[in-house]
């Protein structure tokens, strides 16, 4: 009898992503104990993957891990790597010869590329083989990484107008992203739950994706805010949130608490208008808003997913949050969220 063998699918080895890294460190700095097969746990990847990024990334000096110079570590080692990629242009070779020759006669990288496939195909004068033609891409970043002085010979300086491109948007994010009060930094009240008035905030996406329903829930009572965008933008975002926080008591007023989406890229503005500290969950961490994405979910209930938004009246949104308001929670002891943020006694 034939024995059935079980094959296994072996996943290619994927390193952490940015986002991963930094994630990495947060948790690191939050649960110090934590071992890695927790660690792996929470991140969903193998402990096997946690273990080596902790192992070649950590900062030499003191052992510990921190982002900035696991990043550093990271792109060092992969410079490394690169050094040997350019296996068919070889210093003093006749391939380093001939692009240099074309470049001081103005041909740019692509032209000498596809001449270069011309001569071959044809088997005239130069003799280079298909073996040794190179892409257009490859001389780029030959020129930008062992032969600088070469740039004078192109009609534009490629690199520095692709990098500076490339560091404006980098350096646009890390403005946004300073600018920003992160979850971690939120008072510890917040996540006690004990108070009314630290309020979650984000959007449900209509099906003609232009259309959104801003929903606000207050985290101790679960009470619920909604108001319908036409617009997805910053700008009728905070409309709407300054109208929505006019119906609500001042004294209920005290922390915000949103997600990362473009319709909420104006937060200063918003800030200064309501007069609350707003924070920020981490990007991909839509657990860290866990009462304003459950309550997300109950209103889908009368608004599933790729239901068009267009025809929603604000009467009609307005009747479902009331439902929504006046339905018991276990949490609350089977009080509704309306009777615990408004303090009706029974």
């Amino acid at each position: 009898m034939k024995s059935k063998i079980n094959k296994e699918v072996v996943k290619k080895y994927k390193q952490l992503s940015k986002d991963e890294r930094e994630y990495l460190c947060y948790l690191i700095k939050c649960k110090p104990n934590d071992s890695i097969r927790e660690l792996s746990r929470i991140m969903n990847r193998s402990a096997s993957t946690i273990s080596r990024e902790l192992r070649r990334n950590r900062n030499p000096i003191d052992s510990r891990y921190l982002y900035g110079i696991a990043t550093i570590i990271k792109d060092k080692r992969r410079l490394e790597i690169n050094k040997s990629r350019f296996t068919k242009i070889l210093p003093q070779s006749r391939v380093e010869r001939y692009i240099e020759l074309k470049l001081k006669t103005d041909w740019s990288p692509e032209q000498i590329s596809g001449r270069m496939k011309v001569d071959i195909e044809s088997n005239i004068k130069i003799g280079f083989n298909s073996a040794e033609r190179v892409s257009h891409k490859t001389i780029y970043r030959y020129i930008e990484e062992r032969k600088p002085e070469w740039r004078q010979y192109l009609r534009f300086n490629r690199k520095d107008r692709r990098r500076r491109k490339y560091r404006t948007k980098m350096r646009e994010r890390e403005r946004e992203k300073a600018k920003k009060r992160w979850i971690d930094t939120r008072p510890d009240i917040v996540e006690q739950r004990t108070r009314l008035g630290d309020w979650e905030g984000d959007t449900i996406i209509g099906g003609e994706k232009t259309k959104h329903i801003l929903t606000n829930v207050d985290r101790a009572s679960g009470y619920l805010c909604a108001e319908k965008l036409e617009r997805a933008t910053a700008e009728e975002t905070n409309r709407m949130f300054v109208v929505m926080y006019q119906k609500i008591p001042k004294d209920k007023q005290k922390t915000l608490t949103l997600d990362n989406g473009n319709t909420f890229a104006k937060h200063e503005s918003l800030e200064e208008k309501i007069g609350i500290s707003i924070y920020f969950a981490l990007p991909y961490h839509s657990w860290e808003r866990g009462t304003n994405e459950n309550t997300n979910g109950l209103l889908r209930q009368y608004y599933p997913k790729k239901s068009m938004f267009g025809n929603i009246t604000k009467k009609d949104l307005d009747k479902k949050v009331k439902l929504i308001n006046n339905r018991p929670r276990k949490r609350l002891g089977y009080l509704t969220p309306y009777e615990v943020f408004h303090g009706v006694a029974l």
